[in-house]
């Protein structure tokens, strides 16, 4: 069995590994992409806050559905109200304020609350629990992006250095 905690805990993790790739990343190169198709560093980045705070949001909100059309009118909602262009302190700032304000609410529920069935936006049922499991898989999914940038510009993403640091190289 999977405890809400433990999943709360890790995304903490994950969340801090992704404040610190954009502050390893240079702070005037938020346009960076490696192919014209893909989205910047910044765009990234951004989605990260605003997709983990808005499906965060929906869950501790009681949506239950997420699923049609009505999804994508509620998302901003939930989302963080901020500008659109971000410099880099500040996306960090609101990545860690984000998660420090979601994190006393997640680990104030119950089991009931995460047992609880609901329906993820392409439909499939799941509890809240799996919901947010996959609200952290999400941003991780999105970390490594923003980590292949990173090598990209020749710079060893945290994780990597704390590896390193505990082999003593």
């Amino acid at each position: 069995m999977v405890r809400p905690q433990t999943v709360i805990d890790s995304w903490k993790t994950v969340r801090q590994d992704t404040v610190q790739a954009l502050e390893d990343f240079p702070a005037d190169e938020l346009g960076f992409k490696p192919s014209p198709d893909l989205a910047t560093f910044g765009e990234i980045a951004r989605h990260i806050l605003d997709a983990g705070h808005a499906l965060t949001g929906m869950l501790l909100g009681g949506v239950e559905d997420m699923s049609g059309p009505q999804f994508r009118e509620i998302i901003p909602k939930y989302a963080p109200q901020l500008p659109k262009d971000l410099d880099a302190a500040t996306l960090a700032a609101e990545l860690r304020a984000s998660m420090d304000g979601l994190v006393p609410a997640l680990a104030a529920r119950d089991g009931e609350f995460y047992s609880h069935i609901i329906t993820r936006f392409d439909g499939q049922q799941m509890t809240r629990l799996e919901m947010l499991q996959f609200v952290k898989e999400h941003e991780l999914t999105h970390r490594q992006q923003l980590f292949m940038y990173l090598r990209l510009k020749g710079i060893v993403p945290a994780t990597t250095r704390r590896r390193l640091a505990k082999q003593g190289r």
